[in-house]
């Protein structure tokens, strides 16, 4: 029973956290014989990210290689591997934004373009569970458990940090209409003194010309 409830849990959290629970992601990226092809993806601060990734040769050709780099929000060098045709990175976010991981083929091999598979895993997705059982001897229950318990953390940061944006947008909001707002005074003040300036000038000068 006890582990029936904890399943049903477990589904549960996961339908309702589809989007807010940092999580996998398998990226199948088809790269052009020149030019670069780059996947970014928005994370927050202090979290952890891992990602693997493979060349997929195809069955006429040799075998090519590639160049990685990625790069944080403010342009911080995270990876950066040439001549390989596979790799894996892995860090901890420090700075909040969109973090920039960019593939090309290296040098001049063919005109063909070359695929290849990223397996990108971000925040809860990326801890190694099965470490931490053998680490802390649990298993079972007790270990969904543990998932469930960092499952529930990831959540109510991501809703802390979606908070954290939501205000940071209403306020940019709020100003930009109070500056609309003024700007608008402005615009209506300056054509009324206009129009009277222009009814001054028109009245002196049908006076000097003796029409009124």
């Amino acid at each position: 029973m006890g582990k029936r409830v904890v399943f049903t849990l477990l589904l549960s959290l996961c339908f309702f956290s589809t989007n807010l629970i940092p999580s996998v992601l398998a990226i199948w990226l088809t790269l052009p014989a020149s030019g670069t092809k780059c996947v970014s993806e928005e994370i927050q601060n202090n979290v952890v990210v891992l990602a693997d990734y493979v060349v997929v040769p195809d069955d006429h050709s040799h075998s090519a290689t590639i160049a990685v780099k990625v790069t944080s929000p403010y342009g911080n060098n995270l990876h950066h591997k040439e001549n390989s045709t596979h790799g894996n990175f892995a860090f901890t976010t420090q700075e909040t934004g969109n973090y920039l991981a960019c593939f090309w083929i290296d040098g001049h091999q063919g005109s063909g373009d070359v695929n290849v598979n990223l397996d990108w895993k971000i925040g809860i997705a990326a801890k190694d569970w099965d470490s931490v059982a053998r680490k802390e001897k649990i298993e079972g229950v007790e270990l969904e458990l543990r998932k469930l318990e960092g499952a529930v953390e990831a959540i109510h940061e991501n809703l802390l940090y979606l908070k954290g944006r939501e205000a940071e947008m209403r306020t940019m909001s709020e100003k930009t209409n109070a500056r609309v707002a003024w700007f608008s005074i402005l615009s209506l003040g300056m054509c009324i003194a206009v129009s009277a300036l222009q009814l001054w000038y028109l009245k002196r000068f049908f006076q000097k010309k003796k029409l009124i």
